[in-house]
């Protein structure tokens, strides 16, 4: 899927060694985006972005993503505090997914959960079990 916002490599060359920001958009209109804690390197979360929240990340350095539950932009941390400064932004090879470095800010998480990271959770003996203590109880 092509959009307005962003230019379409034309050649593989431009995709995967090219200078431009040309992000292949799946047939949603969206891409993957990983956010990783900039000093610490821990995956705080996995997310969507569209055209917009792409281009407003990119214009603002702050992270935005699409909710596709909600469907629409989503500033992270607009109302929880924990907005995601971008310290670097990367694509992947072909360009159909995304990785932000943020620091976060206010308590410091990213999981609407309440735990620092989403990835709370590791599979021990067959069962999900929580690996560490949520920041702040969601319910």
């Amino acid at each position: 899927m092509s959009t307005d916002l962003f230019p379409q490599a034309h050649t593989k060359h431009d995709l995967e060694r090219g200078a431009a920001l040309a992000p292949r958009f799946n047939a949603d209109g969206l891409v993957v985006a990983v956010a990783q804690h900039a000093d610490t390197g821990e995956i705080l979360m996995l997310a969507w972005m569209n055209d917009q929240a792409l281009k407003l990340t990119v214009e603002t350095g702050v992270a935005h993503y699409f909710s596709r539950s909600r469907n629409e932009l989503w500033k992270k941390g607009e109302t929880s505090g924990q907005l995601q400064d971008v310290v670097e932004l990367r694509v992947d090879c072909d360009q159909d997914a995304v990785l932000l470095k943020v620091r976060p800010r206010g308590d410091g998480g990213a999981c609407h959960v309440g735990f620092r990271s989403c990835f709370y959770r590791v599979l021990k003996d067959g069962q999900l079990v929580e690996r560490e203590a949520p920041i702040h109880d969601h319910e």
